[in-house]
């Protein structure tokens, strides 16, 4: 069974590739959604587990209105309003967003900040 999760961008991709295991598959709708994007996300998820991730602005929730739709079973994780979207979330907040999902198994935790 393959676990997806859907975000809006490369930078976001990237940020949460660094926090999990590579069997957890990162999916970017590069900020716009039409049908033939949609359609294809549907058809390389199928049936699979998926999350849905998006910033916490206007665009990110039209995004996830209209993925919620083609993905009504998903899981969803939120960033913090105030948070320059999920790319500019602090690793900290990210962690705990992907635990509170449930995905605490495949996250690669960093170590801990040095204090001197």
């Amino acid at each position: 069974m393959s676990i997806f999760i859907i975000v809006e961008g490369k930078n976001d991709r990237s940020k949460l590739r660094r926090l999990l295991q590579d069997e957890i598959r990162i999916l970017c709708t590069f900020g716009t959604l039409n049908s033939i994007k949609l359609e294809s996300l549907r058809k390389e998820i199928k049936d699979e587990e998926v999350y849905l991730f998006m910033d916490n602005d206007s665009s990110g929730k039209r995004i996830r209105g209209l993925l919620r739709d083609a993905f009504p079973d998903a899981g969803h994780i939120y960033t913090r309003r105030g948070y320059p979207g999920v790319e500019g979330t602090p690793v900290e907040y990210l962690v705990a967003q992907l635990e509170k999902a449930g995905l605490e198994e495949y996250i690669l935790y960093p170590d801990p900040p040095f204090y001197p």
